[in-house]
């Protein structure tokens, strides 16, 4: 076996098992705390590169190149379709972070996080659940790159309108939200990173394509550095707060995923179509969602948090509810195929 097929199995496997790997990694950074932080601290060829903005925008030029620019005609082929996942995304989402934070009355750093991790746009991991649901993946792949187009004007207001409001349904001190920083901030570890993927799948398409099957390991490398590097920062005060905000995190997440498959159902998508809209609104880039908290909120540790808890959450459930609606797709295929059967006969 060549070094690359060693690599490809590796990756392969990683990929398959990576929320057991997040949640080793999360239980670890808090039941363990400074030792990751210490680790990255003592390897001089990592300080000065391991950044959480760093890291993801490596992941985020990885999925640049699972993208093509044939996946926006998703746009203009099924208009309606995709509007209903834009709107989910950018309209649910966020109120629902807000509505959670007044319900559970959190203290306004989580409070933030959770805002801010409801506004961001789909990941690839929801490109991967769709597949694994057996959902259109095509409409998935569409979504989450709308969405990231989107994200640099949306995220920003849709934090801007949802902090704002929090603040003053608490009574507490004004959140400062620099509008103008996310934006930018956005460009730099979003847009910028996935174009250049897109314009690398796009000319060098044989050297992406080998590339893809590590992406991966890649991956889920970057996300749990990520991950732990935030528990592990976060320390006690993460410990006052940790049970309630996995509550809330979990919560929001299946809110995602029920206002998705009722929505799409309401309108009449297939089961295939229902399926990508559930799963891509239900699933936030995360990742994102850290990376801005650190980079426009420094002095708050904690809203770093919510997205660092999702990052991990969300594979669990994700893969969860995609064997469900697989096998909702596998039951109802073969109901359709005994029918045709018995039209036949």
């Amino acid at each position: 076996m060549s070094f690359f097929s060693k690599v490809k199995a590796v990756s392969d496997h990683v990929g398959r098992y990576m929320a057991l790997y997040a949640v080793l990694v999360t239980l670890t950074a808090f039941f363990a705390r400074g030792t990751f932080t210490s680790w990255i601290n003592n390897q001089e060829f990592l300080r000065g590169y391991f950044s959480v903005t760093n890291l993801l925008m490596v992941i985020m030029c990885g999925m640049g190149m699972t993208l093509r620019f044939q996946d926006f005609r998703q746009v203009f082929l099924k208009p309606r379709d995709m509007l209903v996942g834009e709107i989910l995304q950018f309209l649910v989402m966020p109120l629902a972070g807000f509505l959670l934070c007044l319900a559970f009355r959190l203290p306004p750093e989580l409070a933030l996080g959770v805002i801010l991790t409801g506004s961001c746009p789909g990941g690839t991991a929801s490109n991967v659940m769709t597949y694994m649901a057996k959902g259109d993946v095509a409409l998935s792949v569409g979504m989450t790159a709308v969405s990231t187009v989107l994200a640099p004007f949306l995220t920003p207001l849709m934090v801007m309108l949802y902090a704002g409001l929090y603040s003053d349904s608490i009574g507490g001190a004004d959140i400062v939200i620099d509008g103008t920083g996310m934006f930018v901030g956005i460009l730099k570890i979003v847009l910028i990173p996935v174009f250049l993927g897109m314009l690398l799948n796009h000319f060098l398409r044989s050297v992406t394509a080998k590339l893809a099957k590590v992406l991966p390991l890649i991956s889920c490398i970057g996300i749990c550095c990520i991950i732990g590097f935030v528990i592990d920062s976060a320390g006690d005060r993460l410990l006052a707060n940790g049970l309630l905000i996995i509550l809330v995190v979990i919560l929001h997440n299946l809110i995602g995923y029920l206002a998705g498959f009722g929505a799409s159902h309401l309108l009449g998508l297939s089961p295939e179509r229902r399926n990508a809209v559930s799963i891509e609104v239900g699933m936030q880039n995360s990742g994102l969602a850290t990376a801005l908290a650190g980079m426009c909120f420094p002095g708050m540790l904690l809203a770093q948090v919510p997205g660092a808890i999702f990052s991990a959450w969300h594979n669990i459930s994700g893969a969860v509810l995609a064997g469900i609606l697989a096998r909702r797709a596998s039951e109802g295929k073969g109901d359709r195929n005994e029918n045709s059967g018995h039209l036949k006969n």
